[in-house]
């Protein structure tokens, strides 16, 4: 018999379920107050929808065995756009919409065996406005939304920010052979494959350059500017940095444009972001996202529709940061209601009421207890704060 859970799966305890469920629960606030109305997407979609196009590696989709081609969800937004675009398509827009969710990925290890990483995933998805006012609004969403969740001075958090077409503005010159190419080099932070890239010198020092370009947004865009010239694209991005720099600010979070940052999936063909902090150790990325016009087209077929954005957090990597950071912490404990006979089992019901209904957390004693201190002893052995001992009635 197995006694350990599967490859990449994990066993959560009370203390991590809750504080998930807490996390999760501080989000949810933000989200409604913005208002976003929560959705459920399945678990469970065909492989068709999954792949969106291409944007996720078929290599990290679970398959499930069935009669058409299903898998398990390896992020939400996919499944949202197209019920957004399907049974929701009715409503008017912009449509927003949140969504809390497991979500699963496949990969393989070292020694070449499979593993399924299950993640929680709470995030917000705005469809149907292209514009940059709603790209201003998820970035100002996500500040409010992280402000919530106790980040402190020690975290460092960072919004990384980049944009599909100001990466795409930039590799314009390059041959069309050596574009993918440049692409991949930059964001994957590889100086060796800039090097071997077959484009003239010129071309190969912008590129070097712009691998090392990132950072406060007012002077990377203005480097770009020097290479671009004025273009919209820049002045947009510009705004929509400058309207969302005094909140940042005020929360202690630093902005950094990255214009060759891409996030993992290559969902995205606009505004990218990523929230990262400093954990224990290493940092950890704690939210991402960006605008996804084009997948949202793929399953819409009004174009004044196809637009979309959204972001989500991370809550297992939330909780590990706030875990790893933080300093012991003792959770609240509950009492223990014990009895001296059976027969006084509704006393102990009534008692464990009242501490309900002043909040107070209390469980009851299944085995009856001859004095005080033998209820204080197996409180104690529950790790419970204390025992309410009720003696015989008279």
């Amino acid at each position: 018999m197995a006694l350990q859970p599967a490859a990449g799966a994990r066993d959560l305890h009370p203390r991590d379920v809750e504080s998930n469920r807490r996390l999760c629960d501080l989000l949810a606030q933000v989200y409604r107050l913005w208002g976003y109305e929560e959705v459920t997407p399945p678990t469970i979609e065909t492989l068709e929808t999954l792949e969106a196009g291409g944007a996720i590696n078929n290599r990290e989709l679970v398959r499930l065995v069935a009669d058409q081609p299903l898998g398990l969800r390896p992020e939400l937004t996919a499944s949202i756009a197209r019920a957004a675009s399907t049974r929701l398509r009715q409503r008017p827009r912009p449509l927003r919409l949140w969504a809390t969710g497991t979500t699963f990925r496949s990969s393989t290890d070292d020694g070449g065996s499979l593993r399924i990483e299950e993640r929680l995933q709470s995030g917000v998805e705005l469809l149907g406005d292209g514009s940059a006012a709603a790209d201003t609004e998820l970035i100002h969403l996500l500040l409010a939304a992280a402000a919530t969740l106790g980040l402190q001075e020690r975290h460092r958090p960072t919004l990384l920010v980049g944009h599909h077409g100001l990466l795409g503005a930039l590799l314009e010159d390059i041959a069309s052979d050596q574009r993918p190419l440049a692409r991949r080099a930059l964001t994957g932070y590889d100086p060796l494959a800039i090097e071997a890239l077959a484009v003239p010198e010129v071309q190969r020092r912008r590129l070097q350059s712009l691998l090392r370009l990132r950072g406060e947004a007012s002077s990377v865009l203005y480097q770009i500017e020097q290479w671009l010239g004025p273009v919209p694209l820049i002045a947009s991005l510009s705004a929509t940095l400058a309207s969302v720099g005094p909140a940042a600010e005020g929360m202690g979070l630093r902005l950094q444009l990255d214009p060759s940052f891409q996030p993992h999936f290559d969902l995205y063909d606009g505004l990218v972001l990523k929230l990262v902090c400093q954990g224990g150790e290493a940092p950890v990325a704690i939210a991402s996202g960006g605008r996804y016009d084009g997948l949202v087209r793929r399953f819409c077929t009004d174009p004044l529709q196809g637009a979309g954005t959204g972001f989500g957090f991370d809550i297992g990597a939330i909780r590990e940061l706030l875990q790893a950071t933080a300093g012991p912490t003792v959770p609240a404990r509950p009492w223990l209601v014990a009895v001296a006979t059976a027969a006084d089992l509704p006393r102990a019901l009534e008692r464990l009421a009242e501490c309900h209904g002043r909040g107070e957390a209390a469980e009851l004693c299944h085995q009856v207890c001859a004095d005080g201190a033998e209820a204080e002893r197996i409180a104690n052995e529950r790790g419970c704060c204390g025992a309410l001992y009720l003696a015989a009635s008279p």
